[in-house]
């Protein structure tokens, strides 16, 4: 007898949810390298490009270690992509954020993602409302960091 998580229709949203992970992957790893950075730098930027943030939190969202994204930053701020920055409301902290070189190269890596873009178009608005909904409903609490648009 099959269990809730293992029913046939729960493991074929799996499977399914596992193809466009492995594909958006895949596209942005493509995207990250005709701007000859590494597709976890390129993530690091555009989580940057939503707002500067500490080194941990960064790790977090990434679910990596802290001196992993040390050396990511280091390298974007290298390349002038990424700058280091007192925290406003703690100067002992020091937040990674972007600079207009890295906002550019982060909106020109967005704009890159044809992946999700060209299927979504096949869905209406109130579709794509439903499917919102249901990712963050999926993603609890961590569906509040998630991207949203913004011009930087």
């Amino acid at each position: 007898m099959a269990t809730e998580h293992t029913d046939p229709l729960t493991l074929e949203v799996v499977e399914l949810i596992g193809t466009v992970v492995a594909r958006y992957y895949d596209e942005y790893e493509h995207a990250a390298a005709e701007h000859s950075l590494t597709g976890a730098q390129a993530r690091v930027l555009g989580l940057l490009s939503l707002r500067p943030m500490p080194m941990r939190r960064i790790a977090q969202k990434l679910k990596c270690e802290p001196s992993n994204v040390t050396g990511i930053v280091d390298r974007l701020e290298t390349r002038g992509l990424v700058e280091r920055r007192p925290d406003p409301s703690d100067r002992r902290v020091k937040l990674a954020a972007p600079t207009e070189k890295g906002r550019r190269t982060a909106r020109e890596l967005r704009d890159g993602l044809n992946f999700a873009r060209e299927p979504l178009a096949d869905l209406s608005v109130e579709e794509r409302t439903v499917l919102r909904d249901l990712l963050r409903r999926m993603l609890g609490d961590d569906a509040s960091d998630a991207w949203a648009p913004r011009d930087a």
